[in-house]
C-alpha cells in the first residue's frame, strides 16, 4: 500500500477542500484535519469515490497547543509519509483590537502561526529524510497590503509566514524541500461569514472576488513545481505589483476605494 500522503488542514471547506481535491485529482492519497469531523467523514467519502485514492482523516482544533503534535502522532502510528504539508487552517477576528479578549488573540496566533510552526518542523525530519517534501502555506495578500482597523494582527501574522517560509526554503531547498507561501486576495469561500466580516466582503467589488477552486488550483502547481511565492490570478498579481510600487499613503487610499470594510470599522 503507498503510505506517501498530502496533509491538508483546514480541509472542511473552501481553499482546503478544494486543495484536497486537487491533489487528489493528481493521485495523491489525503489526509484531512480541521474541527469538523462529520464534514470530514462526508468529504472523505467523496473524494475516494472520485479519484479512487485513499483518504484518511483527524479531528482536532488547532487552537489546543498539543494538537500538532497529535496529528504527528497519528500519521506515525499509521505509517503516512507526508509527503506534501499544507498549513490551510485560519479564520479571522472582526473587532477592534482593543475589544478583543488576550485569549481570542493568543488562539488567533496559534491557529495561523504557532501551528503551521509546528507542523513544519514536526514533519520536516521526515521529510529531511526523504530528500523530498513540499510544504503549503497559505498567507494572503494582507501580508504586502496596508494595515486596517479591523483584524489588526491578521496582516502581521501573513507577513510572518511569509518570512518563514523563505526561512525554510533557504535552509532546506538543498534537502530537495520546498516552501511556498500563496497570498490569495478576496476568495469566495465561508471564511468571511464565519469570521463575522461577510459586510465587508460583500462591499468588495466583484472583480476581486475570486473562486476558490481557482485559487487552489494555482496554489498546488506552484507548490509542486517548488516556487517560493505564489500570488494566485493576474488580478492579485498586478494589485501586489502596485502595493509594491505605490507610496503606502496613495494605495491606502485605493484600498479604501476597493475594500471599504477594512478601514471604517469602529
Amino acid at each position: 500500500m503507498n503510505k506517501s500522503y498530502a496533509l491538508i488542514t483546514g480541509a472542511s471547506s473552501g481553499i482546503g477542500l478544494e486543495i484536497s481535491n486537487s491533489l487528489a485529482k493528481r493521485g495523491y492519497n489525503i489526509l484531512l484535519t480541521s474541527r469538523r469531523e462529520k464534514v470530514l467523514k462526508n468529504i472523505s467519502i467523496n473524494i475516494k469515490k472520485k479519484y479512487n485514492v485513499n483518504v484518511d482523516l483527524y479531528a482536532c482544533d488547532l487552537n489546543h497547543e498539543e494538537s500538532p503534535s497529535k496529528i504527528y502522532k497519528y500519521c506515525e502510528s499509521n505509517g503516512y509519509v507526508i509527503d506534501i504539508l499544507v498549513n490551510n487552517a485560519g479564520y479571522a477576528i472582526p473587532t477592534l483590537f482593543h475589544k478583543t479578549s488576550l485569549k481570542d488573540e493568543e488562539d488567533f496566533i496559534r491557529v495561523l502561526g504557532t501551528s503551521v510552526i509546528s507542523l513544519s518542523k514536526l514533519f520536516l525530519k521526515n521529510m529531511i529524510e526523504n530528500n523530498y517534501g513540499r510544504i503549503m502555506i497559505v498567507s494572503s495578500v494582507a501580508a504586502f497590503a496596508p494595515p486596517s482597523k479591523i483584524q489588526s494582527l491578521y496582516g502581521p501574522i501573513k507577513t510572518f509566514m511569509n518570512r518563514f517560509s523563505e526561512s525554510l526554503n533557504l535552509s532546506y531547498n538543498r534537502n530537495g524541500i520546498t516552501s511556498t507561501a500563496v497570498c490569495p486576495g478576496y476568495t469566495v469561500t465561508n471564511f468571511h461569514s464565519s469570521s463575522g466580516v461577510q459586510d465587508e466582503m460583500d462591499r468588495v467589488p466583484n472583480f476581486l472576488k475570486k473562486s476558490s477552486k481557482r485559487i487552489a488550483e494555482e496554489a498546488v502547481i506552484a507548490t509542486l513545481n517548488g516556487k517560493k511565492v505564489c500570488v494566485p490570478t493576474k488580478t492579485w498579481k498586478i494589485i501586489v505589483f502596485l502595493i509594491k510600487i505605490l507610496p503606502n499613503p496613495i494605495f491606502s487610499i485605493l484600498s479604501r476605494k476597493m475594500a471599504p470594510g477594512r478601514y471604517e470599522k469602529k
